[in-house]
């Protein structure tokens, strides 16, 4: 019958979960980070509202905590790549340092302070309150790698400043396991009574020193486990299993030394798995293996650990505690602001990065909120309600922080994204490099009622191939001077067809950023280049394969070739902009198209949508058509270019 319960709880919790997934996602379209729509579902469903999750299923899926909490440490350690670290060492090592001491002693101390205003808090003897506040210094130091890279990429950020707030996010989240770790036994000797003495210390250091070992030795068996000719999905099962085994054989260590010892051991499973990740990545060579197994597994796992996390919160504790929590926010913002600037000042890094350094460091996320879990689960007796607190003060740093980080990035110059377009009616390209398909390319734009500008850095290459049917043009070399003369904001495409790659990246990079050119092609010359320009969301052509995706079409599609080669005089296929204002907010039916034209896409946002009659058309949509010459001229004209 517990079999069976046990099945329906987890059966439930996962249709819940899937739920919660859902609704995360619809919180993006607000601009709220999805872990606020996981832990949002998670408590409505918990025991506080709906009840769908009681108490006792709450307990019955601890397990969830621990293999998530095991696949977080995973990530942490396996953020740590010595390699990457070396260079900005002096800088990552103050502004790391300032942080934490300056973090942790503060926010521990504004929590002891706190304690008479907080409900679960207020009837604890001296001792007890200083376990809590250190438990609770140690989690605000956390940070959000996850949250820092998703700024970063979606501001295409990069420079020293990036630089050094991605290490020092990376090396803090590892850090704050370790005197996680550290505080969890010195809490455990206090609210155990033993005392501190020479044993304790001796103790504490036998505990974190086995707990390295143990790391290690995990980290080995990961490696063996990876080296094995395996589905990777079963290498995933085999990865959650080991770290689920780190949880349950500390649990079994500390309860064997509770009834047979007169002292506790405690080996912190979170510094294990991260030690263990940390081994993977920096001393195995599946590293790139175990990464991309993080990646596909960690999504699933988090959207049921902070489910669950939500189900988890004590809302009625909640409900009380708001000022403290907005108190420690405040003080918790002013310690970073404090540490990074004065480690900043100490590492000699400039004065405009140490002024706005604070501002990169304040959103927490996954870390922060597993060690709560933690602290629920090895401390009952007060554990709910402080991860409770301790979550609330996450959340609002993770709703702070994104905005704060993305100015910082701006300010010093760093953010590299789209210039605002400002399109006209004229359609026109600019393509880089003259050689004979540079040239037909020029010709067959133009027959289709495009200005074209031909430019090349060689000109030899003008002199050998010039035409008075098409526009050429010399430049000495690429950079925003020479290509401000070629186009401006209202120019709709740019093809790099120059023999450097290199140069291809740089045209394509001022195209984007400083002239927000739409449509970015390049004749790609060394395909290991192709990963950069895909992140300049660049449409990358390589000859060599193209051709082969052609002939693969030819068999399969013949008339669609026969469309792309324009030997088809009757159909054609083009895309065109959504320019003309009374198009806008029209359901594609009430455009009434010509009997002959076909819409077979639309792309909004870099999102493609695959589009019916009640679909809504939008400026700046990109809208691709099958039909009639002719009458593809005639919608182009109604809809936009």
């Amino acid at each position: 019958m517990l079999n069976l319960e046990f099945i329906l709880t987890v059966t439930a919790f996962i249709f819940i979960a899937l739920a919660a997934n859902r609704i995360g996602q619809l919180g993006t379209y607000l601009h709220f980070p999805l872990i606020t729509g996981y832990l949002l579902a998670g408590a409505v469903a918990g025991p506080f509202i709906l009840d769908m999750i009681s108490f006792e299923a709450v307990e019955q899926l601890r397990f969830v905590d621990e293999l998530s909490l095991a696949v977080i440490a995973f990530a942490a350690g396996s953020e740590l790549r010595i390699n990457e670290l070396r260079r900005r060492f002096r800088s990552i090592a103050w502004i790391a340092a300032g942080q934490l001491i300056v973090t942790y002693i503060l926010g521990a101390l504004a929590l002891f302070l706190l304690a008479d205003f907080t409900p679960f808090m207020q009837e604890m003897d001296t001792h007890t309150r200083v376990a809590v506040s250190l438990l609770g210094g140690a989690i605000l130091v956390a940070r959000s790698p996850s949250s820092a890279i998703a700024i970063m990429n979606e501001l295409r950020a990069k420079g020293p400043f990036t630089k050094t707030v991605l290490s020092v996010t990376v090396v803090k989240d590892v850090i704050v396991i370790v005197v996680f770790a550290i505080t969890v036994s010195v809490a455990d000797t206090i609210l155990t009574g033993l005392g501190f003495n020479l044993g304790t210390l001796l103790l504490l250091v036998a505990e974190l020193s086995l707990a390295v070992v143990i790391g290690v030795v995990l980290g080995r068996l990961l490696h063996h486990v990876l080296s094995f000719h395996f589905d990777e999905r079963v290498k995933i099962a085999l990865m959650l299993l080991l770290g689920f085994m780190m949880f349950f054989f500390s649990e079994t260590v500390r309860e064997l030394s509770h009834d047979h010892l007169p002292f506790e051991v405690l080996f912190e499973p979170l510094l294990i798995c991260m030690v263990a990740g940390f081994v993977v990545v920096n001393f195995s060579p599946h590293q790139a293996e175990f990464i991309r197994m993080l990646e596909e597994v960690g999504p699933f796992i988090f959207v049921l650990f902070f489910t669950l996390t939500g189900a988890s919160l004590a809302l009625d504790t909640l409900l009380v505690i708001w000022p403290v929590t907005l108190a420690l926010f405040a003080v918790r913002l002013g310690a970073v602001a404090l540490g990074s600037f004065g480690g900043g000042v100490i590492a000699g890094d400039p004065m405009l990065h140490n002024r706005l350094s604070w501002m990169a460091y304040i959103t927490q996320a996954g870390v922060g909120l597993g060690l709560a879990k933690e602290v629920a689960d090895e401390f009952p007796e007060f554990g709910v309600e402080f991860a409770t607190l301790m979550i609330a003060v996450i959340v609002i740093n993770q709703l702070v922080g994104p905005p704060f980080f993305k100015f910082a990035v701006r300010r010093v110059g760093e953010a590299r994204v789209k210039a605002t377009p400002a399109p006209d009616d004229i359609r026109d390209v600019l393509i880089l490099g003259v050689d004979h398909q540079s040239m037909a390319l020029a010709r067959q734009l133009q027959a289709h009622n495009w200005q074209v500008i031909v430019a090349d850095t060689d000109r030899s290459h003008i002199e050998r191939l010039e035409a008075e049917d098409v526009v050429e043009r010399h430049i000495p070399e690429i950079s925003y001077a020479t290509l401000s003369e070629l186009m401006t904001n209202a120019t709709d495409a740019v093809v790099a067809m120059l023999g450097d790659d290199d140069e291809n990246y740089k045209a394509l990079q001022l195209a984007y950023e400083h002239f927000g050119v739409p449509r970015r092609i390049v004749r790609v010359n060394n395909v290991a280049n192709a990963g950069r320009f895909k992140a300049l969301n660049a449409l990358v052509v390589n000859p060599s394969s193209a051709m082969v995706h052609l002939l693969d079409q030819s068999v399969r599609a013949p008339q669609s070739v026969e469309m792309l080669l324009h030997r088809d005089p009757e159909h054609e296929i083009v895309q065109i902009t959504v320019r003309d204002k009374d198009i806008h907010g029209l359901h594609l039916r009430e455009v009434r198209l010509p009997s002959d034209v076909l819409v077979l896409a639309i792309t909004r946002d870099g999102h493609s949508i695959v589009p019916h009659g009640y679909t809504t058309l939008h400026l700046d949509d990109e809208v691709t058509l099958l039909g009639h010459p002719k009458s593809l001229d005639e919608v182009t004209l109604r809809l936009g270019f």
